[in-house]
């Protein structure tokens, strides 16, 4: 008797089967955490974009929080003030404010501080003054109102002509560099005591910057 004939499909199919499982055998187990070559293949599932975002989040929470970035900004802030402090005691160009940088600004605060200025005693005239406004004699009122009108006159005078040499002193020492405001600059100075001014006095009075 004729043999059963053995159908075609099963054959094939079943050598399919055969060559599908000895590639999987033969396949290399790979270890997950084993640092891949950016050119070979994953070997494994790309994650969602919301998978990747959180797992960089949790890196950079891992690495600095949100308090010790802070922490980290507030010290480096106070360190720049105690810089910047130490600066204005000491007249060190590198960390002082930019409004007092420069050769310009120095020159015009050596100018101010090396003369007499009558703008700097202000204050302690404008007590005086007041407290002669404040007693209740008529002679000595009139008195304060005549010394107030005497301390602003020479103050304007005294200001008028410290802002034209120094001026031409600027001219004659710095004329390419930029001397904007440094006139203005230099009289609000003189207004202050010369114990109080910022950065500190580093001429003598009489020495010529």
């Amino acid at each position: 008797m004729p043999r059963d004939p053995v159908p075609l499909g099963f054959v094939f199919r079943s050598r399919a089967k055969d060559e599908k499982a000895q590639a999987a055998d033969k396949a290399p187990v790979t270890d997950s955490n084993e640092t891949r070559h950016p050119e070979a293949p994953k070997g494994r599932p790309t994650p969602k974009r919301s998978e990747a975002q959180s797992q960089r989040r949790s890196v950079a929470n891992t690495s600095m929080t949100r308090k010790d970035a802070a922490k980290r900004q507030r010290e480096e802030r106070r360190a720049a003030l105690e810089k910047q402090r130490q600066a204005l005691a000491g007249g060190d160009e590198r960390y002082l404010p930019a409004r007092d940088k420069g050769p310009v600004r120095k020159f015009a605060r050596d100018f101010i501080d090396s003369r007499f200025n009558i703008a700097e005693f202000f204050l302690p005239m404008a007590v005086v003054i007041l407290v002669l406004s404040m007693v209740q004699v008529p002679a000595l009122q009139n008195i304060a109102l005549l010394l107030w009108l005497v301390v602003i006159v020479l103050i304007v005078l005294d200001s008028i002509v410290t802002g034209v040499r120094l001026k031409k002193r600027l001219n004659e020492r710095f004329p390419d560099d930029n001397r904007r405001g440094a006139v203005a600059y230099a009289l609000m100075r003189s207004l202050q005591m010369r114990r109080l001014r910022l950065p500190k006095p580093q001429v003598k009075r009489g020495e010529r910057p």
